[in-house]
């Protein structure tokens, strides 16, 4: 999806954080190895601190909204993260697993059985939340045995340790239950829309197919914790943007309009880009954030799954 600003992740309400180590010029760091499903709030809680104490120590871009496994980070060295002596070590979270179908994402799964995206990725070790298979067996925690909820009334306001806003949140559930109600079209029937639009503004079709199939598995009924709409995860920011393009206002909720505005974007990008890889980074990570700092892993990722996905289109 067109990526909007990060926000810095945020403590529940509800969550009682440790004693935070006091910081001073005198404060030692030591090095710390990030894991698979860590997020920069973890690693604050672990080590008593906050998240803009690593980011600004470790100089961190992008709020530290995209960490590597295997990436060193700077944390104060009096921080202990071990279970205070006497706590008894928390009870295991009920689970059930889940078979990956065609088209899933795993934002769509985690809004099925209503559980935090980033608790399902961490529960799998997912590091990459755009790379799931089909046939992978997930651990889904916090599940109950029986048969989910297929329409759930909201959507997470946390994705992999990043929280959006209220606003964004409330809106995104919106728009999820009008979707819900809604008529949408087959995959059958978007694969003709998207090509339709692709063809129409001279846009490669099965670099348009890729995409939206990278991005959403062509489910017109997806919203993401990001208020990422539809078949091609447009934000309401980048739908404005793409009504400029096209000369009209286009709804995202309406299927026709949100191929139409995605394939706008990526036009412009295809137009403005080096390179049809740097365009579809920057329909993932903003072709700004990519042209100052470059490609992170996970983009590159992204990457490598459209140009997959695309050369198997027909």
């Amino acid at each position: 999806m067109p990526v909007p600003a990060p926000v810095p992740a945020l403590p529940p309400a509800a969550t009682i954080a440790p004693p935070m180590t006091v910081l001073t010029s005198a404060t030692r760091w030591a090095p710390y190895v990030v894991r698979t499903g860590d997020t920069l709030w973890d690693i604050a809680q672990r080590t008593h601190t906050t998240v803009g104490a690593l980011v600004a120590h470790n100089r961190l871009p992008n709020g530290g909204a995209h960490l590597v496994p295997g990436q060193v980070l700077q944390v104060p060295s009096s921080a202990s993260t071990a279970r205070p002596r006497g706590t008894a070590a928390p009870r295991p979270v009920p689970s059930r697993t889940y078979v990956v179908r065609r088209g899933d994402t795993l934002t769509a799964i985690a809004a099925r059985f209503r559980v935090p995206v980033g608790s399902l990725a961490r529960a799998n070790r997912v590091s990459n939340p755009h790379v799931i298979r089909v046939g992978q067996r997930l651990a889904v925690p916090g599940a109950k045995p029986s048969t989910p909820v297929a329409k759930p009334a909201a959507v997470p306001d946390t994705f992999l340790g990043r929280t959006y806003p209220a606003a964004v949140a409330h809106s995104a559930a919106h728009n999820r239950a009008v979707l819900a109600k809604a008529p949408v079209p087959t995959r059958a029937q978007t694969r003709t829309l998207l090509i339709a639009a692709a063809r129409a503004q001279g846009v490669d079709p099965r670099l348009v197919l890729a995409i939206a199939w990278q991005e959403s598995g062509w489910n017109q009924r997806l919203v993401s914790p990001a208020n990422a709409i539809g078949i091609m995860q447009v934000i309401p920011s980048s739908g404005q943007w793409a009504s400029s393009m096209v000369g009209r206002k286009l709804n995202l909720l309406d299927p026709r309009d949100n191929v139409t505005a995605g394939v706008a974007i990526i036009r412009s990008l295809l137009r403005s880009a080096d390179n049809t890889q740097q365009a579809i980074a920057g329909y993932y990570q903003g072709l700004a954030g990519v042209r100052q700092n470059g490609m992170y892993a996970d983009t590159r990722q992204y990457v490598a799954n459209v140009l997959a996905i695309r050369a198997r289109m027909r």
